[in-house]
């Protein structure tokens, strides 16, 4: 199932670990919103690491949104977007 699961959290700390924990399971689609495709099993693992990162946090919300297949066939996008699959096979660059 496709999940968008979005952060607001004011300590960089925490947001960069947030933004660390969801590139190991997604595709960055704005600045702090991911698109994630996860198993039950995946979906679990990465809820549990993002309760445990903001357990004791006074501030910050991470939110999912599961997006049924029905759903997700009705997305619409502007403008110029690389699909999960063409992000996920594009070429690597390490300098």
């Amino acid at each position: 199932m496709m999940y968008v699961v979005s952060y607001d959290i004011s300590s960089d700390r925490l947001r960069g670990k947030a933004a660390k924990i969801l590139e190991g399971y997604g595709i960055r689609i704005q600045y702090s919103v991911f698109e994630c495709r996860l198993t039950e099993k995946k979906y679990k693992e990465l809820y549990g690491k993002l309760l445990e990162l903001m357990a004791g946090a006074k501030e910050g919300s991470i939110r999912f949104y599961s997006i049924c297949g029905n759903c997700e066939d009705k997305i619409l996008t502007i403008g110029q977007v690389a699909s999960m699959t063409e992000q996920a096979t594009a070429p690597v660059i390490v300098i």
